[in-house]
């Protein structure tokens, strides 16, 4: 997967957009995601997925599993939201924000009104806030990352260690993958017992087989006279189009106007 959305961040129709454009654009959704109301937060992650579905053409097939993927993580958070509990004793001053609730033994389990509006206010900025970072992630390069990051002054070990990083996502994966395809060929998962201890000779596999490539890797920088700074070669062909920078700044006004308006509202009302 990480290979598949590495490729086609060099791929996308955005692609000769510049890509200081697409982390300005990117930052200020993210900002406006965290600042607005759960009206805006649906706004734009509608509008972030226009923006890669439709402009950048990226599969919505992917799209939709990155999704996912990131919705279970808050799918793990809803029993701590919504599910409380209380002694019976109490179990009366609590019914106002109980949805419905169960008596076990000495104790109210109930569905907190309070906690479930909580938990559809976290879900909306968790997904604005995703859709945000899945734009600049499927739109941009990495590599194109760190070399804006150079442009503004960020220090160049921190940059140099973010490519390191990056580049040992890449190594992890394929080892993992060649590990757990040779214990697939000798049923290494047939039964539970048999699976619990195939995945910690891969564990295991994995640090030592990480460790040898990272010695390889450090082998070849210095064969090539590494001298402390990497340099990734880009062509800079980038076109900005005045139709998707106009329409960026219009939605954000547009954006940023709706909060406005809905914080006068609110005000006007207390």
């Amino acid at each position: 997967m990480t290979l598949q959305l590495d490729s086609l961040a060099y791929t996308n129709r955005l692609r000769h957009i510049p890509p200081e454009h697409k982390i300005i654009f990117a930052i200020a959704t993210l900002i406006i995601s965290l600042c607005t109301h759960p009206l805006g937060q649906i706004l734009i992650a509608l509008w972030m997925g226009i923006w890669i579905v439709i402009y950048a053409k990226i599969p919505a097939s992917i799209y939709l599993k990155l999704l996912i993927v990131a919705s279970f993580f808050w799918l793990t958070s809803l029993p701590a939201l919504i599910l409380n509990s209380t002694s019976l004793a109490n179990s009366a001053s609590v019914l106002p924000d109980s949805w419905s609730g169960l008596m076990l033994g000495q104790y109210y389990f109930y569905i907190s009104r309070s906690g479930s509006e909580q938990a559809l206010a976290i879900f909306t900025r968790a997904l604005a806030s995703i859709s945000c970072l899945y734009f600049l992630m499927l739109t941009v390069p990495f590599t194109e990352i760190l070399q804006t990051l150079r442009r503004i002054g960020c220090p160049m070990l921190l940059t140099e260690l973010l490519l390191l990083m990056y580049r040992f996502i890449f190594i992890l994966l394929r080892t993992a993958n060649e590990l757990w395809t040779a214990q697939q060929s000798r049923d290494g998962y047939r039964t539970w017992r048999i699976s619990m201890k195939s995945l910690a000779l891969l564990i295991g596999q994995l640090l030592q087989r990480t460790l040898q490539q990272y010695n390889q890797f450090s082998l070849g920088l210095e064969a090539r006279g590494f001298q402390g700074e990497f340099r990734v070669w880009h062509p800079h062909r980038y076109r900005p189009q005045p139709r998707y920078i106009i329409e960026a700044i219009f939605g954000c006004a547009l954006l940023i106007a709706l909060q406005l308006s809905q914080d006068a509202g609110i005000f006007t009302r207390i």
